[in-house]
Parts: structure tokens; C-alpha cells; sequence
């Protein structure tokens, strides 16, 4: 993801390795749901060994929304189809669905914007950074 501070400053931020995980990691799936069900304990995040990894999405995702405090963040741009950044799709059984990332979710309920990287324009990006 990239947090853009209210000074036009891009933070290049990634919350699964903010959480802990490592790089490069397995890939995880949000099992049977989308990000803010995790965010409310209805379901967990699995890697592709099957394993729990719900704990580092989640710490992964406050530790974005304690930099995006401090920074004054007001837009997030996040990476589609990812388990933590997807903003209108994630993966699901080696398919793309309809669902947003956990940190995604969070960000939306602190009231922050987020835009998919897939639909970011270069005229966005000059409005963000004071270029005209």
C-alpha cells in the first residue's frame, strides 16, 4: 500500500510484513469472507500451508492505522486482490472475488480513503502531491 500524508509524502507501507510475516511469505486467503469479518472475528486468515496467520494480519493492519495517525494520512492507495490491501477484490481458491483486504477494512472504518492501485490516475497523484 501507499499512505499519502497531508503533506503529499508517499508511505510505502506493507502491513503482512508490519505483522510480522516474512518476505518472500506464503500466500494467505481470507477464509470464506472479506477483511472486515476478520477485523470481527467471524473468520480467519490461512497461508497456503494451511496455517493461521490471522494474528499478523491484524497487527499488521493497527500498526498502518498508527502510522496513518501520525502522518495524517487521508488516502491510502492499496494494492488489489491482496488479503490485506484489496479494495474492491481478493483471492479466493485460486480465484479473484468480489471483497475487500483486512487493513483495507480498517482504514475505511478510521475514515481514511482508499483507491485501488488499479484505478489510480496520474491526475490523483499530481492533486495528492501538490503537482498541477
Amino acid at each position: 500500500m501507499l499512505a499519502i500524508s497531508s503533506e503529499g509524502i508517499f508511505l510505502p507501507l506493507c502491513p503482512e510484513q508490519l505483522g510480522g510475516l516474512p518476505t518472500p511469505r506464503p500466500p494467505a486467503q481470507i477464509m470464506g469472507g472479506h477483511g472486515g469479518d476478520v477485523l470481527d472475528d467471524r473468520v480467519k486468515v490461512r497461508d497456503a500451508n494451511k496455517r493461521d496467520v490471522t494474528r499478523h494480519f491484524l497487527i499488521g493492519a493497527e500498526e498502518v492505522i498508527k502510522v496513518a495517525r501520525l502522518m495524517k494520512v487521508k488516502t491510502a492507495i492499496m494494492k488489489e486482490t491482496s488479503p490485506s490491501c484489496g479494495v474492491c477484490f481478493i483471492h479466493y481458491d485460486d480465484a479473484v472475488v468480489k471483497g475487500m483486504g483486512v487493513t483495507t477494512a480498517l482504514l475505511l472504518r478510521e475514515g481514511i480513503r482508499v483507491i485501488s492501485s488499479d484505478k489510480i490516475t496520474v491526475g490523483e497523484l499530481d492533486r495528492f502531491t501538490g503537482h498541477h
